[in-house]
């Protein structure tokens, strides 16, 4: 094979190599600010698992509350009410939005509050991705 084209088809194969390995993904992290004496707040964000392996989250935390549990909101009769998610499955492919009036994370325990205009961390362990580190904006919303 001439050396140039084999250069070439390996830099298509290694430019390629992150779109097939894939990866898990997490943006547009965001959360409400809390004023002064509450001690919960939410997290909302996108998930996506790019891989071709379902994953599990296995573990949450964050400096900024003393507990980090994944939670639902369900209407039922009218009502809406809040329920953890006691194990969150990535499906491979799967897009999971943690949104207002859905899933979320609820932090409890919160030692501070929540300020608009500033940023925190939440570390997300996986199973198989292992940990990601999500900086959070806090704003009004």
């Amino acid at each position: 094979m001439n050396p140039i084209r084999l250069v070439a088809a390996l830099f298509v194969i290694l430019a390629a190599l992150p779109a097939l390995a894939g990866e898990l993904s997490i943006t547009n992290a965001w959360s409400r600010s809390t004023p002064p004496g509450v001690t919960v707040g939410v997290a909302y964000f996108t998930l996506k698992n790019h891989t071709s392996k379902s994953d599990r989250l296995l573990k949450m935390t964050t400096p900024v509350a003393s507990k980090v549990q994944v939670h639902r909101t369900e209407i039922l009769d009218g009502i809406a009410r809040m329920r953890e998610v006691a194990v969150l499955h990535v499906d491979a492919g799967q897009t999971l939005e943690f949104a207002p009036n859905g899933m979320h994370l609820m932090l409890m325990g919160l030692k501070q509050p929540l300020v608009e205009g500033t940023t925190f961390e939440i570390e997300l362990l996986f199973e198989v991705a292992g940990p990601r580190n999500v900086k959070i904006a806090v704003r009004k919303d």
